[in-house]
């Protein structure tokens, strides 16, 4: 041990190890950034109509297609009623206003006559009633009477073909050949198919994110389905009313032939389920960072002497994974992992990603 110490070296050689925790840190850009708002609704009908019969009859017929389920377009013939009854009616009211129109050209003839006379005669002796001025009023009056009750009579018989208002779906029929219906008389309930509605939700805190001409926007509707079906819908309106109880207002989306009756695409079926997405505001100068890296509205940067730095920052929105901020901070060396615990002033060492070795001029060797 003796001969050890003595060859010893009168100086120890140490090597210093470095403690500092080490960071990786990135540049990120500002960027000018289109908010997608999303809701959810359901596809329901413009409109749904009690189709009732206007005439009085017995059915004789319906269409095969009035069936529940069944597709129909506008002005196509749903059922007929008999028409025996209305087609004399019809006939009647010819034959009325014939009569009529015959009795005015006879008093309107006797008037013509009248006043040709009264051109002889004092003044004093013609009157209106010489003048047949009263049969001939009576007259016209009886002739406006029976275009009426011929005007009403054709359409009683055209309303014994009853047509579907506007291409329909067919919810349910209650009529059935034979069978005897009164004017009124509800013969099936049908929806539009011309177009289909969504009335969707937007948040209290999303009505900020709306764009100023959002109404007759192209919106994506992507279906409740295995496929994940997309569709084209409009923003129609705004229903003007903030709810009381979820403090939402409420938007309607439209679709044009939902049904696919006058297209090739998918057909989206009254009662589906789908989430809309449409364009919003765009955010101008803001940054888009991980959600992880931000903490209580605070980001960690690095100064020039690989210290930590913490900042505050406005977070704007969430988007995804990520978050899009706002604030005054170091944009070039922004830490993308922190070490355990980190403390403003603490000393780090940045790592390079890319190259997989220490950043700095004091790194190790």
């Amino acid at each position: 041990m003796k001969g050890i110490e003595a060859s010893a070296s009168d100086s120890a050689i140490t090597e210093a190890v470095d403690t500092r925790p080490t960071v990786t840190i990135e540049q990120i850009d500002v960027e000018s950034s289109v908010i997608t708002l999303s809701s959810y609704g359901e596809v329901q009908p413009l409109e749904s109509t009690n189709l009732a019969a206007q005439v009085s009859g017995e059915v004789e017929s319906w269409n095969p297609k009035f069936v529940s389920g069944g597709l129909v377009r506008r002005g196509e013939v749903l059922f007929s009623v008999e028409k025996d009854a209305y087609e004399a009616a019809l006939l009647l009211a010819q034959a009325n206003l014939s009569s009529a129109q015959a009795q005015l050209i006879q008093e309107q003839a006797q008037a013509d006559v009248a006043a040709r006379e009264a051109k002889s005669m004092p003044d004093a002796r013609v009157t209106d009633l010489y003048l047949r001025k009263p049969q001939v009023m009576s007259a016209q009056a009886s002739v406006k009477s029976a275009e009426a009750q011929l005007k009403i009579a054709k359409r009683d018989l055209d309303n014994c073909e009853v047509a579907a208002p506007y291409d329909a779906l067919i919810i349910s029929r209650e009529i059935s050949t034979g069978d005897y219906v009164t004017q009124g008389t509800t013969a099936a309930v049908i929806n539009n198919i011309e177009q289909a509605e969504i009335t969707f939700p937007i948040a209290g805190f999303d009505r900020v994110f709306l764009d100023e001409n959002t109404l007759g926007t192209k919106a994506i509707l992507t279906l409740d389905d295995v496929s994940k079906t997309q569709v084209t819908a409009t923003i129609h309106r705004d229903t003007g009313v903030i709810d009381s109880a979820t403090r939402m207002t409420h938007f309607v989306a439209r679709i044009e032939d939902p049904y696919a009756l006058n297209a090739t695409k998918p057909i989206v079926k009254f009662g589906t389920y789908t989430t809309i997405s449409f364009e919003g505001k765009t955010l101008e100068d803001v940054y888009r960072i991980p959600q992880e890296l931000v903490t209580n509205r605070t980001l960690w940067t690095i100064d020039e002497e690989s210290k930590l730095v913490s900042q505050k920052i406005q977070v704007i929105r969430e988007d995804g994974s990520d978050f899009l901020i706002q604030g005054t901070f170091n944009p070039n060396k922004v830490v993308m992992s922190l070490p355990e615990y980190p403390q403003n002033g603490m000393e780090v060492k940045v790592i390079d990603n890319s190259a997989g070795f220490a950043a700095n001029s004091d790194t190790a060797k």
